[in-house]
């Protein structure tokens, strides 16, 4: 069996107007998310993310390219029986309190009455519901029924979770609480797809991010890889800055780190350091050292995720394939 989502060179052209103009949604996109992982699906307005989530819930179908989830073609209606899904400004009737709202989603998904009996109050407790199980939807706020939302996608225990911004309007506290609650699921093997605009978000959370731009695969790795201090279209090589703290820093030194062909500047307190290589970088260590500076910090800089995104967004487009793909041979690229 292979990964749990799995999208292959999947291709969506949409035919608009008299003049049959063809507009591109996914343009050869790629990617796979293993059960036990959080995969990050990101991207501009119009960049392809809602289009490749319809193929995934059968909404829609892929003019080329397949889409499968746990191992069946997302057109087969079963594919979806051990899926969550969370859209994005979802509703719930506000005649429902929130006990009776996860046992009609559990009905809808062919939960039994003393399944759900079990379930729900052990889900309404995780999401910090349990106070108010009884409470119509109508008087939750904005947070309170997104954690409402993820106890309907989680209610009937899917292998798989299509979850569109899940923190939208939560607090910081309910990101927390929420981004926790994803871990415990990924480690119980649950493939999650998260798609979300709160990149900060994205960052803290997933194991691994795909970036989409104009319905191309623009960048895919980990968050690691992905904010490690080099430029898009370089993004594989080492990170060349260095913030390096120490005490006796002083202008002299400065000059002295200049002098061997290095960047250095001062930068509250600290040096921000331009080396060759690690061996440059090393001499440069041993350098400050042998002239009586205590070394405090010395450590790569990165960029954020939101870094990356906006210059990959901005960039040219790539002519053949992602600006950054992984290494991992079980990783499929555009």
């Amino acid at each position: 069996m292979g990964a749990a989502v799995e999208v292959q060179a999947l291709k969506k052209v949409y035919v608009q107007g008299l003049g049959r103009r063809e507009i591109r949604a996914l343009d050869g996109v790629s990617f796979r998310v293993e059960s036990g992982e959080l995969f990050g699906l990101l991207g501009p307005n119009g960049a392809g993310k809602t289009t490749a989530v319809k193929i995934l819930l059968g909404l829609t179908h892929p003019t080329e390219g397949e889409a499968r989830l746990q191992g069946l073609s997302a057109s087969d209606p079963a594919s979806r029986r051990g899926v969550g899904y969370l859209p994005e400004g979802h509703r719930f009737p506000g005649y429902l309190t929130a006990r009776e709202t996860l046992r009609v989603f559990g009905t809808m998904s062919g939960m039994s009455r003393e399944a759900l009996a079990r379930r729900v109050p052990e889900l309404l407790a995780r999401v910090k519901l349990a106070d108010w199980a009884d409470v119509k939807v109508k008087k939750f706020s904005k947070g309170m029924t997104q954690r409402l939302g993820l106890a309907a996608a989680l209610v009937h225990d899917p292998d798989v979770l299509l979850l569109d911004e899940p923190t939208d309007g939560v607090d910081p506290v309910g990101r927390r609480e929420i981004r926790d609650l994803l871990r415990e699921e990924a480690a119980r093997g649950k493939a999650i797809l998260l798609n979300s605009h709160l990149l900060s978000e994205i960052e803290l959370t997933c194991d691994r991010v795909a970036v989409l731009r104009k319905g191309r695969l623009a960048a895919m790795g980990t968050v690691e890889e992905l904010t490690a201090g080099a430029r898009p279209g370089d993004l594989k090589n080492a990170p060349k800055g260095y913030k390096l703290v120490a005490s006796g820093l002083d202008e002299a030194m400065i000059a002295a780190v200049r002098a061997t062909g290095a960047g250095a500047e001062s930068v509250n307190g600290h040096i921000r350091l331009s080396a060759r290589d690690l061996h440059h970088l090393n001499e440069l260590v041993d350098m400050v050292r042998a002239r009586g500076a205590l070394l405090v910090e010395l450590s790569p800089e990165k960029n954020s995720l939101e870094d990356v995104f906006v210059d990959l967004v901005r960039a040219a487009e790539p002519a053949s394939g992602p600006l950054f793909s992984p290494s991992r041979k079980s990783d499929v690229t555009a």
